[in-house]
């Protein structure tokens, strides 16, 4: 099929280039030339893990093609998918000003059948607005669709989730768009599941408040562990072989971030009380969330005592490992509060830049190419993204180049047995520092390291 994918953002890039791969033919579209010099040169404004092999690929093979005119896009195209940005108003709403521009362009351009695909995360009705704006601007004449294909791309891990999908959800008005759609995605042999736009574009939403749900849940039963000396990676697990439950998402740590979940939930949050719900499940995930950093900070402090002056080590700064994203990524709050405090940060991330990160925080920061040199003569290190690189270091050496043996950990990333026996003070989120047992003939607790009470 011939397609135009508008907005060369993730969701945009990576939709465009797996489509080509597919076999369709595929015209991806972005207002910003220097955007799509580059995507001409093989250059990718990101890191997502097998795109650029892609797009080299199906670029060569004339399947995939990038311009910045929207005309030659649309008249070329039967299937029009809008991707472009919906960021979020200072109140939580998701503007949706590049949405209504771009479907104005697409009115004044068309002049035979087009199937126009909202992919971009919007609120529900969006697709209502999206028609009516097209009868505004189109000819009498042209007859069109609206249907609603929402995305399930998580960074890191994009082209498969687009290639091997748990489901794929089209929202339509009638027969000939749900067929258009499932031609389409026939090749993926995935569950399809046929809605009205309306609820297309609530299942979004409500996929992704839900997974912050959990991992909030997850992240306030991680403080009860603390404060019971219970081990939250026990609890995890115990949790998550429920089939009714699942084990993703139940990891704790600092809290999540990147370009979706923070954007979707306060946007869910809005849309609910518009229509005059208040949605106050929503309202303590998104609060948790703020206070994950809070309780990290707070490990911070009471183990340095004082903040300032000290030479702090961060591995990581991308919201997750697998992306260069660092959108609402937690590093940026916690770095700024030790910023604040006067301390030193060294800084260190297998593929987030020097000039992406200070683009995003005022403030001096050192930053390091090697993983090593960052925490040299460092007072602690800070693990704030689970990258494979911080799993495999050598623990003797990382000791020996810290002022004090100090790891606070944010994404539990190592065994604490085996940090004990190294002689690290090592910290984590909802598990026990020292490994203890209570006798509960006598109600007490003693470590099992050295038998004293504690």
């Amino acid at each position: 099929m011939d397609i135009a994918v508008i907005g060369t953002g993730h969701v945009g890039l990576v939709t465009g280039a797996c489509f080509a791969d597919l076999g369709n033919k595929v015209i991806c579209v972005d207002k910003n030339e220097e955007t799509i010099n580059n995507l001409n040169k093989g250059i990718v404004p990101f890191y997502e893990p097998g795109l650029k092999e892609i797009i080299t690929k199906n670029t060569k093979n004339n399947r995939l093609a990038f311009t910045t005119d929207i005309k030659e896009a649309v008249l070329n195209s039967l299937i029009i998918f809008i991707t472009v940005g919906t960021p979020t108003k200072y109140n939580g709403e998701s503007n949706l000003v590049y949405v209504e521009k771009v479907t104005a362009q697409i009115a004044e351009i068309i002049n035979s059948y087009r199937l126009i695909v909202e992919k971009s995360t919007v609120p529900v009705e969006t697709g209502i607005w999206v028609k009516h704006t097209i009868k505004l601007k189109a000819s009498k004449n042209v007859v069109f669709d609206v249907a609603s294909n929402p995305e399930f791309l998580s960074e890191g891990n994009a082209i498969n989730d687009f290639m091997k999908p748990d489901r794929i959800v089209i929202g339509v008005e009638n027969e000939k768009s749900e067929k258009l759609l499932k031609e389409l995605y026939t090749p993926l042999n995935a569950p399809i599941i046929v809605t009205d736009t309306n609820s297309a574009e609530l299942i979004k939403h409500a996929s992704n408040s839900f997974l912050a749900t959990k991992i909030s849940f997850i992240n306030s039963v991680a403080e009860i562990c603390e404060k019971t000396n219970a081990d939250i990676e026990k609890v995890s697990k115990g949790m998550g072989l429920d089939s009714r439950i699942g084990k993703k998402f139940l990891k704790a740590g600092i809290g999540y971030g990147g370009s979706c979940f923070p954007k979707d939930v306060k946007a869910f949050i809005h849309i609910a009380k518009k229509k005059g719900f208040n949605f106050d499940i929503l309202e303590a995930v998104s609060e948790v969330n703020k206070k994950c950093q809070e309780n990290f900070l707070k490990k911070i402090k009471d183990n340095l005592w004082i903040i300032e002056d000290k030479n702090i080590a961060v591995w990581g700064l991308s919201f997750k490992p697998g992306t260069d994203d660092i959108r609402e990524a937690p590093s940026i709050s916690i770095i700024k509060k030790l910023l604040d405090e006067k301390a030193h940060i060294k800084a260190y991330d297998p593929q987030v830049s020097e000039k992406q990160f200070k683009n995003s925080i005022d403030g001096k920061i050192e930053f390091f190419d090697n993983i090593y040199d960052t925490i040299n003569n460092s007072d602690c290190l800070l693990i704030l993204t689970e990258w494979n690189d911080f799993k495999e270091v050598d623990l003797k050496k990382v000791k020996s180049l810290l002022n004090q043996p100090l790891i606070i950990d944010g994404r539990n990333i190592y065994d604490i047995e085996k940090m004990q026996n190294l002689g690290f003070t090592y910290i984590s989120v909802g598990r026990p520092t020292v490994n203890k047992k209570v006798d509960y003939n006598n109600n007490q607790i003693f470590s099992t390291n050295n038998k004293e009470n504690i």
